[in-house]
């Protein structure tokens, strides 16, 4: 068993420096001297956050001829990936903005953040991201702010008979420069800065600091500086855990809720030491707006808050202050953040008296990713082969139950020539005949709720962790039995509440099980004819072919070097096998011709890879001809000779290295493969 020297190991791992550093402590004047040289520690809540998310960069795409920001900051550099949120960029951008927008002070600052949408679309992990930031950011020196706190060596009754006081409310130490003097000694620190980076203070300290801090006027007789010698400033780590600069509130039920929770409550052991309920020193500041000064409060389901809640609030958004029960108005500088879900939002629609609430809330909607892409990231962050060393997770095993859980957040198509499934396809970058970049963007103006509605991931993640506790033991995790777990726990989802919804959801789990069939069927039809040097050659003939077609030319037979005609069964063969149509033969044919033209042109060579539709119907062509001499169909017989065994083998072992199939759901495809042909022999007979 190894053995540590613990204190060698803090000693190299925990840097004392770095303490030091981060619990920073100076005077009044230290502090002023800071500002000078750099005005951003004063930023306020708003445009701290904004920095935050800029400072971890972006990056741009272009997705349906729009241009795309995705900032790296929710691909949570925090916690590995943990609460990272794809496939929303768009929606993301807009709640950037938002904070650009406040942190420039363009009335965006005074309104309550309201994100929007369904259970399980990652309104949390955008919640619980931008709180993990702040952290992080805190302790940055880029992102360093500070506080102040009372200092007093004779432990004066001003302090409640303390040495120290810390500001209740962690405030920010300019806001300790009187009123009479802050404009003149704004104007003497910025007088001289062209960076952009004006300083500025709005608000007063909180009560009990400002009690405090007359008292000591008064000691003093007025005189400022003496009063600033009890100043400490020190560093501000924010904290979740901690209660500092974060904030979280859950509504209780209805009876139960108290607006102290919010904006704090008399202490009613201190009002004994310090003789009255109304010294702002006996004031708990304890609720969440309190804490949350300087950063960030998240209320969770906002909306089921009880009406007194709302109206607190509003005031705490448009007049950035709170007014607890029987106590002095009090100035904060926080963001405040909300999340609902849908039936709620709902509600407040509906309700004539909520209007003002309405008004003063920016909603950003938070809606379910409709990219299947980004959708299976979600569940391959949890099931992989890291986590979950013990089972190998069969190939498309995650990328059906994605499938099921995107197509029924579609929106039906109103084209009647398009399926859901194709609508799928084109949203996640694939092509189909007739349908261009533009298309698909109407496709996507013209389902206003999409995203909306469906299958929440929280419901997949759990029904693939029961298929793995159900089938752990076998080694291997498949799509079957994924299917079978998502379809039985439909009876008992809660969120399922009529007949139709219940039918539509098993009829996209249909939907899902035919595509996974096609997929595998692909899969072993691809390990049959993996053969690239026979594909290049089809290829070159096919390409000869067309080519003395669309010119009118003769083909020299390499056999007899006779002239021919272009072998029109030849070309259909294979024209067939993607469904072009005999009407559509020739335009297709010209397409690959005028592709390969353009190519060469560019000093280009053509592929047959290039051409997703071509490479495919070469594939099964090339199948068509060799399935029969492996004789798929004896495997479900389980009367295979040596040599049809042999090739068998040679197929599973290509499902095995080349498509990520192990030993069991290599023989599972195989099986079941083999009983689709079974069926469609005996149909045909």
């Amino acid at each position: 068993m190894a053995q540590i020297d613990i204190d060698n190991f803090i000693k190299e791992h925990f840097k004392v420096q770095d303490f030091k550093h981060l619990n920073w402590q100076g005077s009044y004047q230290d502090y002023i001297d800071m500002v000078s040289k750099n005005p951003q520690i004063t930023r306020n809540a708003f445009q701290r956050v904004y920095d935050m998310i800029s400072s971890f960069g972006t990056s741009q795409y272009t997705e349906y001829k729009k241009e795309i920001t995705r900032y790296h900051f929710f691909d949570d550099p925090f916690d590995k990936g943990k609460d990272a949120v794809f496939g929303i960029d768009v929606h993301l951008m807009k709640l950037v903005n938002f904070f650009k927008s406040a942190a420039m002070g363009y009335g965006t600052e005074k309104r309550v953040l309201l994100l929007h949408g369904p259970v399980g679309s990652a309104k949390s992990s955008i919640a619980r991201l931008l709180k993990k930031g702040l952290e992080h950011y805190s302790k940055t020196d880029e992102g360093a702010l500070y506080t102040f706190g009372w200092f007093d060596e004779n432990e004066s009754d001003i302090l409640g008979g303390q040495k120290q006081f810390p500001s209740p409310m962690h405030d920010e130490p300019l806001k300790l420069i009187p009123l009479d003097v802050r404009a003149k000694f704004l104007e003497e620190l910025n007088k001289s800065r062209k960076d952009g980076h004006k300083v500025k203070i709005r608000g007063e300290v909180c009560p009990a600091d400002r009690f405090i801090f007359n008292e000591y006027m008064k000691k003093y007789d007025g005189d400022w500086t003496k009063v600033m010698q009890h100043i400490r400033v020190k560093r501000l780590i924010l904290s979740e855990k901690d209660r500092i600069g974060i904030g979280t509130f859950q509504p209780k039920d209805e009876k139960n809720q108290d607006s102290t929770e919010l904006t704090g409550d008399i202490n009613y052991r201190k009002i004994a030491q310090y003789g009255s309920d109304s010294d702002p020193r006996a004031f708990n500041f304890d609720g969440e707006f309190n804490i949350a000064n300087r950063g960030i409060v998240e209320f969770i389901e906002m909306l089921k808050l009880d009406v007194a809640f709302l109206y607190d609030l509003l005031g705490a958004s448009q007049e950035q202050s709170i007014k607890p029960k029987k106590f002095a108005q009090t100035d904060i500088d926080e963001v405040i953040l909300g999340h609902t879900n849908e039936p709620e939002f709902r509600k407040l629609q509906s309700n004539e008296f909520m209007e003002a609430l309405r008004d003063r809330t920016v909603k950003i909607d938070v809606p379910y990713i409709t990219r299947l892409d980004q959708e299976v990231r979600i569940y391959q962050r949890d099931f992989n082969a890291e986590r979950i060393p013990h089972v190998h997770i069969a190939p498309h095993t995650i990328e059906m139950a994605a499938t099921w859980s995107v197509l029924t957040r579609v929106e039906e198509p109103k084209k009647s020539d398009l399926t859901k499934l194709q609508k799928l396809k084109l949203y996640n970058g694939k092509t189909l005949p007739g349908y261009n970049e533009d298309n698909v963007k109407e496709l996507r103006k013209e389902a206003v709720r999409e995203g909306l509605e469906g299958i929440s991931p929280r419901y997949i993640q759990d029904k693939l962790s029961n298929a793995l506790v159900k089938n752990g033991q076998t080694g291997c995790l498949n799509p079957f039995m994924v299917f079978n777990e998502l379809e039985s726990g439909l009876k008992h989802h809660g969120l399922v509440n009529n007949v139709e919804q219940m039918d539509h959801y098993k009829e996209m789990l249909a939907v899902a099980r035919q595509e996974y069939e096609d997929t595998v069927k692909n899969d072993v039809q691809k390990a049959i004819s993996v053969d690239e040097s026979a594909i290049q050659t089809l290829c070159a003939n096919y390409i000869d072919n067309v080519k003395a077609h669309t010119q009118k030319e003769k083909i020299r037979n390499k056999y007899s070097n006779r002239l021919e005609d272009a072998d029109e069964r030849f070309m259909r063969s294979i024209e067939e096998k993607i469904d072009i149509a005999e009407s559509r033969k020739d335009d297709f044919r010209r397409e690959i011709m005028n592709y390969i033209g353009a190519l060469a042109i560019e000093g280009k060579q053509f592929d047959y890879k290039m051409n997703e539709r071509l490479h495919r119907a070469l594939e099964l062509k090339l199948f068509e001809d060799q399935k029969d001499s492996i004789k798929l169909t004896t495997i479900i017989s389980k009367v295979v000779d040596k040599e049809t065994q042999e090739k068998i083998d040679v197929v599973k072992s290509r499902l095995i290295k080349n498509f990520g199939y192990c030993e069991i759901c290599a023989t599972d495809a195989l099986n079941f493969v083999a009983s689709i042909f079974a069926k469609g022999d005996s149909a045909k007979g």
